[in-house]
């Protein structure tokens, strides 16, 4: 498996990269199939059969609307979040679909959408299935897909992400902490060196720096907009926005507080969550539900430490993208197999060993301040009330950004030597993610979400 920075950091839409990037990715690639093979004048109906935590949490992730925009030929990468509401009213408005915008389907549902609770596909908890119908109800395709967490979708039957199997191999590729540290040793490389010459096997260095600089323009913007918009998220909670008034506190205060460095973190990173729970557009890093760590602490970085630069928020995002390969190869960056350690722990760690690498901190403080980032965040369940990203998910991206400043300045603070290894902390994790309930990942079942009122 030979994963790119642009496989973990991606840009997508809210609320989740799980249950909306991966099933609108899922639903489209189905289309596209049928496209291909000379089956879509022939489909009149589409059915899809959703498992799992699909099924128990799609309605309040959007995952209804994502595959109805998907079948149209929406793609998470450039669709425009403000056309996703129209879309989806239209279509079930009007009883028509139109599959890649060519072939239309018109019955009273146009979509038959099964959530089927008590069931499991066999690859993944978050497993669908499409379902192409023709003339008296005969099959024409049928086809299993999972969403593996972080937008990435695997078809069944396959072991992993299209994407990831069909790169020629980088001339430095690790597994584990312990390789990616040795191979630094070895050829006198600096880590974000190494992960930039893994790159160049598939772009140039001035592409990849472009795209790098892209993606922070992309948080950036986020952050923004999260700052503009007031009122509440969509949703039962009727949950306000927080960043707009933490926004204004901050800069309208006459006098700075010791703790204002703090105040800022928080409401970045409540801005960008703020925004992926309205659906808004954000940087996947690893996931949407924990979209906003990385860029509060590298806007940190930006604001509060001296000589901040480009070439520090480059280095921050290869060597944030090497730890989350390393999630992503040796345990999971979905919820639903790991419960929010897989998401906010993953986002926070990658984060910690991001902001040391922008501080040109050496690869064994990187790998310290990554494994302290994980540690602190083991057996974090995921469960999210009445299915929604917003309540513990936004508040906690705040509690994850500053773990990981922390984490960086304990790392920074030492010579890398520690007792707990990075490879052992994500063992551990994979571990912990078996041992844990069910009910504890991403399904509402248990937790915070059976124990607060949804209204």
């Amino acid at each position: 498996m030979s994963l790119s920075v642009f496989d973990i950091f991606k840009v997508g839409i809210g609320p989740s990269s799980s249950h909306t990037m991966g099933p609108m990715r899922a639903a489209r690639e189905f289309a596209s199939g049928l496209k291909r093979d000379g089956l879509l004048a022939a489909t009149h109906e589409i059915a899809v059969r959703l498992y799992g935590s699909l099924a128990f949490t799609g309605v309040g992730h959007g995952t209804d609307r994502a595959i109805l925009a998907g079948l149209e030929g929406a793609e998470p990468e450039s669709v425009d979040p403000d056309s996703l509401s129209p879309t989806v009213e239209r279509i079930r408005s009007s009883g028509r679909i139109r599959l890649l915008g060519e072939h239309e389907i018109a019955f009273d549902e146009p979509m038959q959408l099964l959530f089927m609770h008590h069931e499991r596909l066999p690859g993944h908890s978050n497993g669908m299935r499409f379902t192409a119908l023709g003339s008296e109800q005969r099959t024409l395709r049928e086809e299993d897909y999972y969403s593996v967490g972080g937008g990435f979708i695997v078809r069944g039957g396959e072991t992993e992400a299209r994407e990831a199997s069909s790169r020629a191999v980088p001339p430095y590729p690790f597994a584990s902490g312990a390789q990616l540290l040795a191979l630094c040793r070895e050829h006198g490389l600096e880590m974000y060196e190494l992960v930039l010459a893994n790159e160049r096997t598939w772009a140039s260095e001035a592409q990849v720096r472009a795209g790098l600089l892209h993606l922070w323009q992309v948080m950036q913007a986020c952050v923004e907009r999260g700052f503009r918009q007031t009122g509440l998220l969509p949703g039962v909670l009727k949950v306000r926005r927080r960043a707009p008034r933490l926004y204004r506190m901050l800069t309208e205060s006459a006098k700075a507080g010791p703790l204002d460095v703090m105040d800022w973190v928080n409401a970045y990173a409540l801005a960008v969550n703020e925004e992926n729970a309205a659906g808004g557009r954000v940087v996947t890093a690893p996931t949407n539900g924990a979209a906003g760590i990385v860029p509060a602490v590298l806007h940190f970085y930006q604001r509060f430490e001296p000589g901040a630069n480009d070439d520090g928020v480059v280095r921050f995002l290869l060597v944030a993208a090497a730890m989350g390969m390393l999630y992503k190869k040796n345990a999971s960056i979905s919820g639903a197999e790991m419960g929010c350690m897989g998401e906010v722990g993953v986002a926070c760690s990658m984060a910690a060993a991001g902001l040391v690498a922008a501080l040109q901190g050496t690869a064994e403080q990187i790998e310290n301040a990554a494994e302290i980032g994980m540690e602190h965040n083991l057996g974090l369940t995921c469960d999210p009330v009445a299915g929604l990203v917003q309540i513990p998910c936004i508040e906690r991206n705040a509690m994850g950004s500053v773990k990981a400043i922390n984490a960086a300045r304990l790392a920074m603070r030492g010579d890398g030597t520690h007792k707990v290894s990075l490879d052992q902390v994500i063992a551990t994790m994979r571990q912990t993610g078996a041992d844990m309930s069910t009910i504890y990942k991403e399904t509402s079942q248990g937790g915070l979400a059976v124990n607060v009122p949804e209204c």
